[in-house]
């Protein structure tokens, strides 16, 4: 492919005709991104999931130095199946100065942004590097980013700092909740109904752990700080869902359900979960063994999504409150990739066009005037790797 100068607009047109919902292959997307910086002289290096049905891409533009700037985002979208969209979700579409389709604010159009800039980031770039992240299955888990970091810590030399670009309406979020997500597994003895003396009930003893979620849900409820900025302003707990049994008159064997809390980062996530471990231990186990010495809980992690933590100084937060010329900082409630840039020592923030209450929804839209703000900030951000 030829080196192209396209507009952001046009470019993320071009993003939203790949249909990328987490469910489907990323490969059509990656595969034209990495030919389009291709053409303009730009290497990528790609790493896959365990099927080779999706991958993530690294790509530098500049010198091979470290203090880089890294621009991230993820490059899968939420379904639209169910939603009652009044225009072709994948189909990008301009009415009064808003941008319409699947994933126009989350997050394809700090990605078209980004790869519209490509010929001015090269013009520009020749102090420090710009790095590009894209990564796949955000939405489902993060599990790409696990993925690309490993890499991009041994290819690249270490960079200065990490923007993740989800919708914050170009604000500088230095903070957000942390999402622990667990699977636990009710086992005891099934019986007749009229026979609960030979017998364990799953579901009896499922309840009470459940309800011990969330005594310590309302507990940190009742003792939040209300100085804390998020809303709201505590970690809070779900039971998102539950079975069991087999049948009304049938004493169940098996209760499962599956839980998360989102935790505040002054909050520490493993003294939450030994507390459950500790109930289910001491409270419920002894009594349930004491019915059938074979009952079992088992908890199971499904996922963690690290909480992204202010930090002291932090290069990324000056450097985008720089080029937004805001002073302030936000906290946001949703997840995102950047927990776990920080985790591996990178200096990470989350800033980006348009605005999270478009996100997810049906007829989710951008603004002109945010993708003219995601620009202005990324040319800001090219003059500082010139400097």
């Amino acid at each position: 492919m030829p080196a192209e100068v396209v507009s952001s607009e046009e470019m993320l047109r071009r993003l939203i005709a790949f249909d990328t919902t987490s469910h489907l292959s990323n490969m059509a997307l990656i595969d034209y991104v990495r030919e389009y910086l291709e053409g303009h002289g730009v290497a990528s290096h790609l790493s896959f999931d365990d099927d080779g049905k999706k991958a993530n891409l690294l790509a530098t533009i500049g010198p091979n130095v470290e203090g880089g700037y890294v621009l991230s985002g993820h490059t899968d979208v939420v379904p639209v199946e169910g939603q009652p969209w009044d225009t072709d979700p994948f189909t990008l579409t301009e009415r009064d100065g808003k941008l319409f389709a699947r994933g126009t604010c989350d997050m394809k159009g700090f990605i078209a942004i980004a790869l519209a800039m490509v010929p001015e980031f090269k013009a520009k770039a020749t102090k420090r590097p710009i790095h590009f992240a894209f990564t796949y299955d955000e939405e489902v888990g993060c599990y790409g980013v696990q993925r690309l970091i490993p890499q991009l810590l041994e290819l690249l030399p270490k960079p200065k700092l990490v923007i993740v670009g989800e919708p914050t309406e170009m604000k500088v979020a230095n903070a957000h909740k942390g999402v622990h997500s667990y699977v636990t597994t009710v086992t005891g003895k099934d019986a007749h109904s009229s026979q609960p003396q030979i017998a364990c009930s799953a579901i009896e003893y499922g309840a009470e752990i459940v309800r011990f979620i969330y005594a310590m849900a309302h507990e940190l409820r009742d003792n939040a700080d209300p100085a804390c900025l998020f809303v709201p302003p505590y970690t809070t707990f779900n039971i998102g869902t539950i079975t069991g049994g087999t049948a009304g008159n049938i004493i169940p064997r098996q209760c499962r359900f599956g839980w998360n809390f989102r935790q505040l980062p002054t909050d520490d996530p493993a003294q939450i979960k030994a507390r459950f471990d500790d109930f289910v231990a001491n409270e419920i186990l002894p009594r349930m063994r004491r019915e059938f010495p074979g009952a079992q809980v088992e908890t199971t992690g499904v996922n963690v999504l690290p909480a992204l933590a202010p930090e002291q100084d932090s290069p990324a937060e000056e450097m985008a409150k720089s080029l937004t010329g805001n002073n302030g900082s936000v906290v946001v409630s949703f997840g995102t990739e950047a927990g776990h840039f920080q985790q591996a020592g990178l200096p990470t923030v989350v800033c980006g066009p348009g605005s999270i209450m478009e996100a997810h929804q049906p007829n989710e839209f951008i603004t002109r005037a945010q993708m003219q703000a995601g620009e202005a900030f990324q040319r800001r951000m090219a003059d500082r790797a010139a400097a």
